[in-house]
């Protein structure tokens, strides 16, 4: 599939901004959706750059009608999602939980909504960014670990449903990654708990076998991986790049 199209939401940056490099040095052509205007303004110029929420269905529409209209769509990675709060469930608001729950859970479902028809045209891929959060659970982020829970579901239906028309679908699921948004997650966390900001990541990397963060990088290349020849036979399947999590909530 070298050489096709593929969509990256949340594409500007974080793991977005790798997968977008990742399939290019593989020889994609690149478009990426983000709401961050700055961070779109820093992306290669090569690549495709669109404003749009994916939790707004006129908007994911549109997005999908230009790639219509460009001549089609071989991969779409559905990796927008936000951190939510952090807090114990009795003390969630409902609107945090529905504004988190919209964007990480609502617009996977809506953005593969949109995509189908053309992935069903090129017998394209799909790989949705979970999280280990979606397999072991996430104290203090149940609305977060709630939404990376239910996409591998709806991944894994996507899957059944779309095999016999030839398009793949799978789930990559990071672990703690390198980077300003992780950054804010331990500085949260550490508040929370009452904690320093290293004694917090030590205990994540303390998790894992590798006993380190991953980096973007690493998410990316599976991701393209996943969307290539090379995992033609691989579908429904939900691969964690996390450094081997051993303890999914270590005591810090």
């Amino acid at each position: 599939m070298s050489g096709g199209r593929v969509l990256i939401t949340a594409g500007a940056s974080g793991i977005g901004r790798a997968m977008g490099e990742a399939f290019a040095a593989a020889g994609y052509e690149v478009w990426v959706t983000d709401v961050d205007e700055g961070a779109l303004a820093e992306v290669p110029d090569a690549w495709r750059r669109v404003r749009a929420d994916v939790s707004d269905e006129d908007a994911m529409r549109a997005v999908f009608a230009d790639l219509a209209a460009a001549g089609g769509l071989d991969v779409l990675c559905a990796n927008a999602g936000i951190a939510g709060p952090t807090a114990p469930v009795e003390e969630v608001r409902l609107e945090d939980w529905r504004a988190c729950t919209a964007v990480t859970l609502d617009g996977v479902f809506l953005t593969a909504k949109h995509a189908v028809p053309l992935l069903k045209a090129s017998q394209g891929a799909i790989v949705v960014t979970s999280s280990t959060a979606g397999q072991h659970g996430y104290p203090n982020r149940a609305p977060y670990a709630a939404s990376k829970w239910a996409v591998i579901g709806l991944a894994k239906t996507l899957a059944m449903e779309l095999g016999p028309f030839g398009v793949r679908c799978n789930v990559v699921c990071p672990g703690a990654v390198e980077g300003p948004r992780m950054e804010g997650v331990l500085e949260r966390e550490a508040a929370a708990k009452g904690m320093t900001r290293d004694a917090v990541y030590a205990g994540y990397a303390s998790g894992t076998s590798l006993g380190r963060f991953v980096e973007a990088r690493e998410v990316a290349d599976m991701a393209v991986f996943l969307a290539s020849d090379g995992a033609r036979g691989v579908s429904g399947q939900v691969v964690a790049v996390d450094g081997h999590t051993v303890n999914p909530d270590p005591k810090v």
